[in-house]
């Protein structure tokens, strides 16, 4: 389908036309975005439709990635990492098996659509991406570093400049709103829904339990839902991060979490949608957790980074 675009203060001005093919039929799946007479492309996806979009040719491209999720540390704060590779699907494959990086809950690949982007030219997108996100100021970004690579031919930069404008046009679009200056309104990314808009679970029933409180929960396409019945501490630990105590006091507010059995506990009384297993399980625990340690598949323990690690791997041929 189209859609019109009004240029941004990084874009020229003027009507754009922006082509959206969602895979799926559905804003919820992987979108593919591409605008006319740019070489580009944005494929962007909930983390629940990873595996999915990693089977993608373009994800095996030379390119840019952005992952995006909620911030614990502010209730209605984003966290991002932008980074680059010459095969983006490999990275993100080795992002998910060793370093922390469980955080987002929403990922976008930036990749040219006649392959000719090079090593050099997508340091150089980095680059001008990360100093863009950092003048806007209102995403929290998650790099050890800032790189300032300027190293590409003259010619080669103006095309990246032009490639860039592009993208700040597109990446709002499909969910990466990384430009948006500070105090601008934002949505709550923290925020768990009811029962009523969750879709279909996506995979095995994962457990966890700690210090008296016990719950169940499974991804979807749409995060990772913490089913009702299951019951989380009422006693926050001194590591609780401000995000997540505004969450739980939300969730509380509107009787998705009430008064349990034992004095000690909150109990679920609806399916609560998270925007991540770290965010599901910190809400369980009381503190801050990283999900895909803890939730695990019982009786093997398998944890859920091992379980989504073996979804990831390509497939055989």
């Amino acid at each position: 389908m189209d859609s019109a675009a009004a240029g941004t203060s990084f874009g020229r001005s003027g009507g754009r036309t922006v082509r959206l093919y969602l895979t799926e039929g559905s804003a919820h799946g992987i979108v593919v975005a591409d605008v006319g007479n740019w070489n580009g492309k944005a494929l962007a996806a909930p983390r629940g439709r990873l595996s999915e979009l990693l089977r993608r040719p373009e994800a095996s491209r030379t390119g840019v990635y952005i992952l995006l999720g909620p911030n614990p540390e502010a209730a209605d704060g984003i966290l991002a990492y932008i980074g680059e590779a010459d095969d983006i699907a490999a990275r993100m494959r080795t992002h998910l098996r060793t370093e922390n990086k469980d955080f987002f809950d929403r990922v976008v690949f930036l990749v040219s659509s006649d392959e000719i982007l090079t090593k050099g030219h997508v340091r150089y997108l980095e680059s001008r991406l990360i100093k863009l996100t950092q003048d806007a100021g209102s995403v929290a970004l998650t790099n050890d570093t800032h790189p300032d690579f300027q190293r590409l031919p003259e010619a080669d930069r103006a095309d990246m400049d032009a490639f860039v404008d592009t993208a700040t046009v597109i990446l709002p679009i499909v969910g990466c709103d990384l430009f948006r200056r500070r105090g601008a309104p934002t949505a709550a990314p923290l925020a768990g829904t009811a029962e009523t808009s969750i879709g279909p679970a996506d995979g095995p029933i994962f457990t966890f339990s700690t210090a008296g409180a016990s719950a169940a929960g499974q991804e979807t396409v749409d995060g990772f839902v913490v089913r009702a019945g299951s019951t989380a501490r009422r006693a926050p630990s001194g590591t609780f991060p401000a995000g997540y105590a505004a969450l739980r006091d939300k969730l509380i507010a509107n009787g998705q979490l009430i008064e349990g059995r034992s004095p000690d506990l909150l109990l679920f009384a609806v399916d609560v949608m998270f925007s991540s297993p770290s965010a599901a399980a910190s809400i369980v625990s009381a503190r801050s957790a990283s999900g895909p340690i803890e939730w695990k598949i019982q009786p093997m323990g398998t944890s859920y980074r091992d379980w989504r690690a073996s979804r990831l791997e390509p497939a055989s041929s």
